[in-house]
């Protein structure tokens, strides 16, 4: 079953494009969709950052969709800029974020 249209949101779709590897970034692309215009936008994540470890490959296109979701909301989906840079900070943020939960015991406390 479809969801019903009416009950669907007016606002901006973002779709995921793809990425690009460049010497220093790797490069990300999203199209946003919103009433017949079709922005792209790049967000840029320095290499150093996956060689660090302080962003994983597979976890790159959902930290930039977060960052570019932030930018539209902060301008009324029409941000000033179509390219951004993933800062170190933002990269620890969503870590920290998606740390895993402390294990559970049997009795559903925290283990110490």
């Amino acid at each position: 079953m479809l969801p019903d249209s009416s009950k669907m949101s007016n606002g901006p779709i973002s779709q995921y494009i793809g990425f690009q590897a460049k010497p220093q970034t790797r490069q990300y692309a999203f199209n946003v969709r919103e009433a017949g215009v079709e922005p792209e936008f790049t967000l840029d994540i320095a290499n150093e950052a996956f060689v660090s470890h302080r962003a994983r490959y597979q976890d790159a296109p959902a930290i930039c969709a977060l960052r570019l979701h932030a930018e539209l909301a902060a301008h009324s989906n029409h941000p000033p800029d179509t390219r951004f840079v993933i800062t170190f900070a933002e990269l620890d943020a969503y870590q920290d974020s998606h740390a895993p939960k402390a294990p559970r015991g049997p009795s559903g406390w925290k283990k110490a």
